[in-house]
């Protein structure tokens, strides 16, 4: 797949693929700078509309409902050419992008399997079929004399998941027990003599394990080419595109503050022990505390007071007053006001910078002394426990939150502090900071009849 600043081979001699790739190879295909991005934006949406549904413990058939809505309003094309097209370069692009270390290839191994799991469900049996010829599966269809002598065993285990008769065309593989091992755990096939009898609706769980397969060891491909070759190939061009999507931010834009329009100094305590998630609010205590803060701590509660709508001349004289204690008045206006100017655009190159997101808060690393990052990612058990009990989160969320913490759902965690600080639910997720900030207000505007402060 070769990246080109302005056009893209055109698709009228293209060889008809299947409309469910198996992404083997990258396809031999020009593709604009500007849809190399934006093709793995919209799947990024599916995959990660996936994984919210994932986290919230929708049932399979909400998530394959779900996958299957996201996936049409994000990846169709007029022209089933340009579907395809646009199905395999946003697939190698993200390839690329979540290569890059253990996380990143865990979750998008586990995203990218479970949307091929959805869309081979929606195939027809004869696409199915082909799907697995494609793969090159050893398996045959059970002769019929095989399938009478174990016909009643097969009975049995479709009753035993409410199925009542076996369809009389009913087609079954039999494949060693191991290939199968979420149908072995869940009881749903018969086994005999270390083979696993596996019904043609069932099928999917040999592809996908196939499916699985082959994209792990294809992400550590990519990362020793990404980091061999690649990285250094591209530093100018394709690089910061594929190093920052991984922390891109798919909703609303939260540069400006929109629903409230300014917050002041002399509000600011009140609203941060009220409004602000704990990832916010644990920098702004720190800062309160130590009259300092590191650069990513700065940049990370900076951007989220200035989507909150304080406004530059006030987030001057807050760092101000903190930092002069510490620094003293001359060396802040040295050191650090230009930085605090710089991100309201009124130094530089004037960029209005945007808050961070909570997928870039919880990929940050702080190091030792920082305090920026997700406290649901980095703090210990014991740590989160006590700023989730400051907070007032009863113990019995907090056991839930910490549950959700340990199993990698940060954004979740999130979620239920907010649904148990504010006694409301929040069935969208929190997403980013602000949109925490936003909903909080809102809550205890319609609580007490104006913004609580």
């Amino acid at each position: 797949m070769q990246v080109v600043r302005c056009h893209r081979i055109s698709s009228s001699n293209d060889v008809v693929v299947s409309t469910l790739p198996l992404y083997r190879s990258a396809p031999p295909l020009e593709v604009r700078l500007e849809d190399f991005e934006l093709f793995a934006v919209d799947r990024l949406r599916v995959l990660k509309g996936i994984s919210d549904g994932l986290s919230r413990g929708k049932k399979p058939e909400e998530i394959a409902k779900l996958a299957m809505d996201l996936w049409k309003a994000n990846m169709r094309y007029p022209q089933a050419t340009e579907d395809v097209n646009k199905d395999n370069i946003s697939h190698f692009v993200l390839r690329l992008v979540y290569c890059r270390t253990e996380e990143l290839r865990k979750w998008f191994l586990s995203m990218e399997t479970a949307l091929f799991r959805y869309r081979f469900h929606s195939e027809s049996s004869e696409a199915q079929r082909a799907l697995m010829s494609e793969f090159n599966l050893p398996y045959k269809a059970v002769s019929n004399a095989e399938f009478e002598s174990v016909k009643d065993k097969l009975v049995q285990v479709a009753r035993s998941m409410g199925q009542t008769l076996l369809p009389a065309d009913a087609i079954f593989y039999k494949v060693p027990f191991e290939e199968v091992s979420e149908l072995v755990a869940g009881r749903r096939v018969f086994i005999h003599k270390g083979h696993a009898y596996v019904a043609m609706n069932q099928v999917v769980s040999i592809v996908v394990t196939q499916f699985r397969s082959h994209l792990s060891k294809a992400l550590i491909l990519t990362n020793r080419k990404w980091t061999s070759t690649i990285r250094e190939q591209e530093k100018d061009r394709l690089t910061p595109i594929v190093e920052a999507l991984c922390t891109s931010y798919l909703g609303p834009d939260y540069s400006q503050p929109k629903e409230f329009a300014e917050i002041s100094i002399k509000d600011i305590d009140q609203i941060a022990k009220t409004s602000f998630p704990l990832c916010m609010r644990h920098l702004f205590e720190k800062v309160r505390e130590d009259h300092h803060l590191k650069h990513g701590g700065r940049m990370q509660l900076g951007l989220f007071l200035k989507g909150v709508g304080l406004k530059v001349d006030d987030a001057l004289a807050f760092w101000k007053a903190e930092f002069a204690q510490k620094v003293g008045a001359e060396r802040f206006d040295k050191e650090y006001a230009y930085n605090i100017r710089h991100n309201y655009g009124r130094e530089g190159k004037r960029t209005d910078y945007t808050p961070y997101s909570c997928q870039k808060v919880i990929l940050s690393t702080p190091g030792v002394g920082d305090h920026h990052g997700c406290p649901y990612r980095h703090f210990s058990e014991e740590n989160l426990r006590a700023a989730l009990a400051r907070m007032g989160v009863g113990s019995r969320i907090v056991e839930d939150v910490i549950d959700k913490a340990r199993n990698r759902h940060y954004q979740l965690a999130c979620t239920l502090t907010f649904e148990a600080v504010h006694g409301s639910s929040c069935d969208a997720g929190i997403n980013h900071p602000n949109q925490y900030f936003i909903e909080s207000q809102k809550i205890l505007q319609s609580k007490n009849g104006s913004m609580a402060q």
